[in-house]
């Protein structure tokens, strides 16, 4: 049995594991009131600590003390005394009707009330309006009151976690995780044996927090976003937003998402100038374009047009670039400018072909795939795997290079800086040795020896379902390193945009060492931006790539 299941307090293991990382790491991140918590909870009794960190992984922060029934812990209430006593928890807690209604059921909310039972309103939401209508609450529907004031035949109390407490845990979690939205399962996940992680330096000198108030300003951000999600105004939300960039890239980088958010909020709501100020606040990329097309909507035709002139100087990405070939021609037609040649660009091999309706469930790709096959020409679906897995394999070192602020915890699928400008440039000479095999013959080694030794540890490139030895083969002996090169360059240049858009299929010719990508389009599908800026990536570096147009045979187009 694995010892996850034999362990009754494994989560109370994960969380010590936690507190212990923190302590090793982070320690003179946190306040003289949060060492005391990190300090005390090891010498709490065993069923008190396993009740606290119960709490702290469910929802919320009112519980009641009947549904709190755990085999390990044994009697709640004698379990949660040392911890009423430390202050971490509270019994009996006053609560207002609308903590109240989070508690009690509708068919206890009914009992606690006598006026609903001969009403015939059925949801919580109109349970409550009908009480307040009726003044059945009390004199004061807001009143503070225990459960047994609300209720008294309840037979029940609650507990209530303390919110200093629920917001120290939720700071723990994000110093051992570096984010929050991960959570105590990624533990039971990796121990069943699900996921298989890479091993990171998790040392002091690599940490990933720089100071506690990179700590404060994620949690401030995060409770930002929160509030807009959860529909506050948006005017609100963003009088709390730092109005200057953060010098952390990293929370900047956050920081200009809940922006460029917020700005999309304006925007689709047609509020023009608040949407325009927050995408120029914005360090998000594609702000400037959404800021020329906004300016464009307004009427303010001249100044998008200036801004998109300094954009085609320095575009960010290729895709400002592409977007920019489409919004130029209309505003210099709008501004009565005269229109510019096209300028000329590598053509893409197309082809048109009918096939037989395959049976309900075979895709588009694999009838393709089925159609061009030979024995000695196979055609096989790979999409955004082959290419992705390839660079994943020899860059291995690169990817996890011990880099500090890269790794937080041991369940990451990869660095954290992943999406980062200055990726690259953090890992310059793991990636020039990589480069360097592909001149000198030796990545196919470096490519084998990492699919045998690395296999199925999580990787954010590697797919390792949809890659085996017979593939890994013939795409060793086909492509040449330069295409490799080529394809590994471009995904380097904007990882989060070109790790997808690849071709569909791949078919080799292996008497021949020769290889040929395929996109394919089904009936009334059409080319995505992606796709066609990797398609034309390989046809300017002359990787051979075409596009199939398929439509059924015998039903008109």
């Amino acid at each position: 049995m694995n010892k996850t299941l034999e362990n009754r307090f494994y989560y109370l293991d994960n969380f010590v594991t936690v507190v212990e990382s923190v302590r090793a790491r982070y320690r003179h991140f946190l306040s003289s009131e949060e060492q005391a918590f990190v300090d005390g909870f090891g010498s709490l009794p065993q069923s008190s600590a396993a009740l606290l960190v119960r709490m702290v992984m469910r929802k919320g922060e009112l519980f009641r003390l009947g549904k709190l029934r755990y085999d390990e812990i044994g009697c709640t209430g004698n379990a949660a005394a040392p911890l009423v006593q430390a202050g971490w928890i509270s019994q009996q807690p006053l609560v207002d009707i609308e903590q109240l209604f989070g508690v009690l059921t509708k068919v206890e909310i009914a009992a606690a009330f006598p006026l609903l039972r001969h009403s015939k309103v059925t949801r919580k939401s109109e349970q409550l309006a009908f009480l307040r209508e009726a003044g059945d609450a009390g004199d004061d529907t807001a009143r503070m009151r225990s459960l047994a004031e609300w209720w008294p035949d309840a037979g029940d109390s609650l507990l209530q976690l303390s919110r200093p407490i629920a917001a120290l845990c939720d700071r723990l979690r994000l110093m051992f995780f570096g984010n929050l939205y991960q959570d105590w399962s990624e533990f039971v996940l990796s121990e069943l044996g699900i996921f298989k992680y890479e091993q990171f330096d998790l040392s002091p000198a690599m940490q990933g927090f720089s100071s506690r108030q990179d700590l404060d300003d994620y949690l401030h951000l995060h409770v930002c976003r929160e509030r807009f999600l959860n529909g506050e105004a948006p005017h609100a939300v963003v009088a709390e937003i730092a109005a200057s960039p953060y010098p952390n890239a990293w929370l900047e980088e956050r920081r200009g998402k809940l922006l460029f958010q917020i700005a999309q909020y304006h925007e689709r709501n047609g509020e023009l100038p608040q949407a325009l100020r927050l995408y120029a606040d914005s360090s998000r990329p594609g702000a400037r374009l959404r800021v020329i097309r906004v300016l464009e909507r307004w009427g303010q035709l001249a100044v998008a047009f200036e801004l998109a002139q300094q954009a085609e100087l320095q575009a960010e990405s290729e895709a400002e670039q592409q977007q920019l070939l489409r919004v130029m021609p209309r505003l210099r037609r709008a501004l009565g400018y005269p229109k510019l040649p096209k300028s000329s660009t590598a053509s893409i091999i197309q082809h048109e072909v009918a096939l037989p309706r395959p049976d309900p469930g075979m895709s588009v790709e694999t009838a393709l795939g089925q159609h061009l096959g030979r024995a000695d020409a196979p055609a096989l679906y790979v999409e955004n795997a082959l290419i992705n897995s390839l660079f994943g394999l020899l860059f291995w070192d690169a990817v996890f290079a011990p880099v500090p602020g890269a790794f937080f915890h041991p369940f990451q699928s990869g660095p954290a800086d992943l999406h980062s400008a200055d990726f690259r440039l953090r890992r310059a000479q793991q990636f020039e040795d990589g480069f360097a095999l592909l001149h000198n013959g030796g990545y196919r080694e470096t490519i084998r020896r990492n699919f045998r030794i690395k296999e199925n540890i999580q990787s954010p490139f590697v797919f390792w379902g949809a890659i085996d030895d017979d593939l890994l083969t013939m795409t060793l002996e086909c492509l040449p390193p330069l295409h490799l090169e080529k394809c590994f360059e471009r995904i380097l240049q904007d990882i989060k945009s070109n790790r997808s858009g690849l071709p569909d299929l791949i078919q080799f010719w292996p008497a021949e060492k020769r290889y040929q990508m395929i996109e394919v389009k089904g009936p009334g599908d059409r080319l995505q931006d992606n796709q066609i800026r990797w398609l034309d990536y390989f046809a300017s570096h002359e990787i051979p790539v075409a596009v199939y147009y398929v439509q059924w045979a015998g039903e008109s187009v």
